[in-house]
């Protein structure tokens, strides 16, 4: 990674971004609190790269140099990334990169992104062209055990009827911070199944952002949230639609506990170009104890007049008549309430992509108590 001159002082985020830290003034972060990012000492990580020795799998070939940027700025702009604050952050501080290309029908593969316990800001940037047809499955794993920061920046862009399957797998530290930008574009045709999985960080920000540029696509997002203690995980997804008979299907589900915090905001854009429009989203939060809160916006921008568009938005408790008929069955209360939760989030982490099953993905979010 270049040398990167960095201000000794608590504006060298600032400076890396080339703007001022969002504030809570601005709607997007008003329930952002940047606090455990600013606490990250200000340097550049430090270890090896950590795309240097990753193992191709058969039809994923790496892109060079002069296609990045030409293949990069057009997903950029079609998502509304091009200007948001994390993606300027990345490209300040000079990013670790991977470029790949998809062809046909390639293998599986899997990206370890740990940022150790080592100081600083870990900068990544992932770029990924499906070619017409293609198919693909990626698992990114996140982890981190120590005062440190992650910033990870996905481009993809998917040709006619290509299809991916792209997990995103969390795990964190409560000293540190992860954002996570994805921009996503879909020619008509495509599908796309995204998951994502994130426990254990004191801040994490996630942001997909996808784009059906002519419709006629297909996208499957599914998130699951777990915050204890005082962490905060903080989603703000958008879902555009740029012709007709496009589908979204969305589920973001939180488990939240201690004093931890989660925000879920969710805009689907449906234009009036957007006709025959099938969109479906659904936010719901489970409330482990009295000082856990939880902000959820789903959102619905409908200009077009032919279509089938609902949200909607739950925030309860475990179920009383749930763990009365496991208990009345012999099941011991607290064995009851966590063969309840398990159920409540394997909704979601059983679409991860198979390899995260060698992960075992509830006990790395959810740990065992003492």
């Amino acid at each position: 990674m270049p040398a990167v001159a960095l201000p000794a002082t608590a504006d060298w985020l600032a400076a890396l971004a080339g703007e001022p830290l969002p504030g809570r003034r601005q709607e997007d972060w008003r329930f952002t609190d940047l606090a455990p990012l600013q606490a990250v000492a200000p340097q550049l990580w430090a270890g090896p790269d950590p795309f240097a020795h990753v193992v191709l799998p058969a039809g994923v070939t790496r892109l060079d140099g002069a296609e990045i940027q030409a293949l990069a700025d057009p997903i950029l702009h079609a998502t509304g990334s091009a200007t948001a604050w994390p993606v300027r952050l990345n490209q300040g501080a000079s990013p670790h990169g991977l470029a790949l290309r998809v062809s046909g029908a390639a293998g599986p593969l899997q990206l370890q992104l740990d940022a150790g316990d080592g100081p600083g800001l870990l900068a990544l940037q992932l770029l990924l062209v499906l070619e017409e047809g293609a198919s693909f499955e990626l698992l990114v794993r996140h982890a981190s055990r120590g005062a440190n920061a992650t910033s990870l920046v996905t481009l993809v862009q998917l040709g006619r009827g290509a299809r991916l399957n792209l997990g995103v797998l969390a795990a964190g530290d409560a000293r540190a911070s992860l954002l996570s930008h994805l921009a996503i574009s879909q020619a008509p045709a495509s599908e796309l199944q995204l998951t994502t999985a994130v426990g254990g960080w004191g801040l994490s920000r996630l942001e997909p952002r996808v784009c059906q540029l002519e419709g006629a696509a297909q996208t499957r997002l599914r998130a699951l949230q777990l915050v204890d203690g005082q962490e905060l995980a903080d989603t703000h997804s958008q879902v555009s639609f740029g012709g007709p008979e496009g589908e979204l299907d969305q589920l973001h589900k939180v488990v939240a506990d201690g004093a931890g915090r989660s925000v879920f905001n969710g805009a689907v854009r449906v234009p009036r170009q957007a006709q025959q429009t099938n969109a479906a989203q659904l936010s719901r939060s489970l409330l482990l104890s009295e000082r856990a809160r939880v902000d959820t916006k789903p959102e619905l921008e409908i200009v077009a007049d032919d279509v089938k568009c609902a949200h909607g938005a739950t925030v309860s408790r475990l179920q009383q008549n749930e763990l009365f008929y496991l208990q009345s069955r012999g099941i011991a209360a607290d064995q009851a309430s966590k063969l309840l939760l398990r159920g409540y989030c394997e909704e979601v982490l059983r679409e991860l992509p198979a390899a995260a099953a060698a992960c075992h993905p509830l006990q790395l979010l959810l740990p065992e108590r003492p």
